[in-house]
């Protein structure tokens, strides 16, 4: 599906690969329907070019990725000050393609609710279904979404995790197409593991997901982690590529939303409330 993005859209900092993954000499890569040229020279400088311009576009390197946009920011990328944190381990998890709404699988990765039936015996189980009150805002001085006080059982919260236990999660918005969340630490009670998810909207109905860990996990290898996040998160594209519409509902009453739909409500009044359409059904309309 080819669709103009929107400037609202147009006016994001987007990761398109790891500084790791981006070959020496010229490659391809897309964004927003627009094609790019990324060329790498021996010294590691990156420019990237966007199909019909002759200036390069701006671009960013942070938390192992190289960024770029294809309109004018308003504001640097967020920052995650757990990510400079010398002891954490930096797992990038490759780049996941998916036939969806990017904003699909943001809203996908916020919800609780899906955990027992998606990811069983995981990050979730029958009989303990349940999502219990938590709490979500729009939070106005840093404009993102926050889902603070979540909890759910579950019986492998982390690769490290020896028992089921009760995970405390806190979920963090900062851009339309880029979320995270904190989530409880098997390995160090008084710390969080991060849990980043930057989506690259390709195009309106497909794109590439870049799951990246910041944990406190000095035991199980590089190989083991990306594994078990990939497992989670290929049970996820299952779910995403059968839902429908493919793009996200933004008109009043489009989906029924339940109590544990808190986020989703937030994030979405936020899309609303920013202009984003781009992946949404209205502008397909």
């Amino acid at each position: 599906m080819s669709t103009i993005a929107e400037k609202a859209a147009l006016d994001q900092w987007y990761v398109i690969d790891t500084e790791a993954d981006i070959p020496y000499g010229a490659s391809t890569n897309r964004l927003l329907g627009v094609d790019l040229q990324v060329t790498r020279s021996k010294d590691g400088e990156v420019v990237v070019k966007a199909a019909g311009r002759e200036e390069p576009l701006a671009i960013e390197r942070r938390f192992g990725f190289i960024w770029t946009t294809l309109g004018a920011p308003e504001r640097d990328i967020f920052p995650v000050p757990e990510t400079d944190e010398p002891d954490r381990r930096y797992v990038p998890c490759g780049a996941v393609s998916v036939k969806a709404s990017g904003l699909r699988i943001v809203e996908n990765f916020l919800d609780l609710a899906h955990f027992p039936f998606v990811h069983t015996d995981i990050l979730g189980s029958e009989p303990h279904t349940e999502v219990t009150h938590y709490n979500a805002e729009i939070r106005r001085d840093v404009d993102e979404v926050w889902a603070t006080n979540c909890q759910f059982f579950q019986p492998q919260a982390a690769l490290s995790a020896k028992e089921g236990i009760m995970t405390q999660y806190i979920y963090r918005v900062m851009t339309p197409f880029t979320t995270l969340l904190y989530k409880t630490c098997p390995n160090a009670a008084n710390r969080w593991d991060v849990i980043c998810l930057f989506v690259q909207p390709v195009e309106e109905d497909f794109c590439r997901a870049h799951p990246v860990m910041y944990l406190i996990d000095d035991e199980s290898t590089l190989a083991s982690l990306v594994h078990f996040q990939q497992l989670i998160f290929l049970q996820d594209r299952i779910i995403l590529e059968n839902q429908r519409p493919i793009l996200l509902p933004l008109e009043p009453r489009a989906e029924i939303p339940t109590r544990a739909d808190a986020t989703s409500i937030a994030y979405r009044r936020w899309l609303k409330e920013k202009g984003i359409t781009y992946g949404t059904t209205l502008q397909a309309a």
